[in-house]
Formats: C-alpha cells, sequence, structure tokens
C-alpha cells in the first residue's frame, strides 16, 4: 500500500494558513521599519508642525563653524551671542536676554552659560557695563572670514543654542521673544541628561 502523493483539501488549507500566518508575521516585524525608512528617505507623512520657536541646526555644525575662537569646549549648553559687525543695540538685548535667559533657568542655571563671540572691538561704554553688570559672561572673538557658508549669518547679531558636545541646536535672530526661548531651553535641559 503505497500512501497517496496528492494532498487532501484539509492538508491544503493547513498549508496555505501556515503561510499566510509567516506572511502576516513578516509584515508585522518589518513592516514598520520599511515603512520608517521610506518616510525618512522619501520624506512623506513627515509632520510639519513643531515644539521649538527658533531654527533648527541639525547638521553637525560648531561654533568654529561660525568663525568663534574658542579655546576650549565648554561642558555646559552655552546661550551664544555672535555680533558678526559693531555690537550695538540690537546686540547687546540679544547679550542682556542670554544673561535673563540663563538666569531664569532656576535650578538647571549652573547647566548652563552665555557667551559673547564679537568680530570687533566693543564700544567703550558697553564695555564697562559688560565687566560691571556681567561677570560670568564668558567672550570670544569671532573671525568672520572662517564662517560656514552654509549657516547664512548674514551681518545681523544672533543667538544660538549649543549643546555641550559643542554642536549649534538652535538659531534666533535679534528681536526674537525671551519667553520662547528660554522656554526651548527649558525643554532642551529637561529631554538632556549631559551638561
Amino acid at each position: 500500500m503505497n500512501p497517496s502523493l496528492t494532498l487532501d483539501d484539509t492538508q491544503l488549507r493547513r498549508r496555505n494558513r501556515g503561510r499566510l500566518q509567516l506572511i502576516l508575521i513578516l509584515a508585522v516585524v518589518f513592516g514598520p521599519m520599511i515603512l520608517a525608512t521610506s518616510m525618512y528617505k522619501l520624506n512623506f507623512w513627515v509632520p510639519q508642525s513643531r515644539s521649538y520657536h527658533g531654527e533648527l541646526i541639525a547638521n553637525g555644525k560648531t561654533p568654529a563653524d561660525l568663525g568663534v575662537r574658542q579655546d576650549a569646549a565648554s561642558q555646559r549648553w552655552q546661550l551664544l551671542v555672535t555680533a558678526p559687525a559693531v555690537c550695538a543695540a540690537d546686540c547687546q538685548q540679544l547679550v542682556y536676554l542670554a544673561r535673563q535667559i540663563n538666569i531664569g533657568l532656576n535650578r538647571d542655571a549652573n547647566r548652563a552659560e552665555h557667551v559673547l563671540a564679537a568680530a570687533q572691538p566693543l564700544p567703550a561704554e558697553f564695555q564697562a557695563q559688560l565687566d560691571k553688570d556681567y561677570p560670568r559672561l564668558k567672550r570670544f572673538a569671532l573671525d568672520t572670514g572662517a564662517q560656514d557658508a552654509s549657516l547664512q549669518q548674514g551681518t545681523a547679531p544672533q543667538l544660538w543654542i549649543v549643546d555641550p558636545h559643542g554642536n549649534l541646536v538652535l538659531r534666533y535672530p535679534a528681536g526674537s521673544n525671551g519667553k520662547a526661548i528660554l522656554g526651548d531651553m527649558l525643554q532642551l535641559l529637561k529631554l538632556s541628561h549631559i551638561g
């Protein structure tokens, strides 16, 4: 007696059901990875809303790409004000704003510092005010010739948030809302365990 070489209907249904289950398992495991990769590469279904107020700089640029000449990298978050031209009223307002944001961080104030990088010598009156009222302000030289063209800084002063690894994170133009910048800074410090 030879066993039948053909499969009956129940065996065919079981085999088809097993194949379908395998396909579903593979789809559940690999489907999200394929979808996420496609969304990233083809830039579709990407949310347009955001929770930050500045311009996101997510390309690995550092203050050196702005032309800032620091002696050593800081281990803290920085509120960096760059002044490619004369530090006039809008620049001075950003320096004041950076200090106020640092103070507004309350218990996290020691995780951040405020910094001024100026391309030209500061006006004597402002220099005296900084020496008197801003004892913790770090000051560096700014070489406008060494700026990376992709950052498009121009000649207007700007405020930058720099992470403890030395990466530029967010950029704000002069006249930005201080409460919005403080909110962004608090959110970064809340999410970060560095600095």
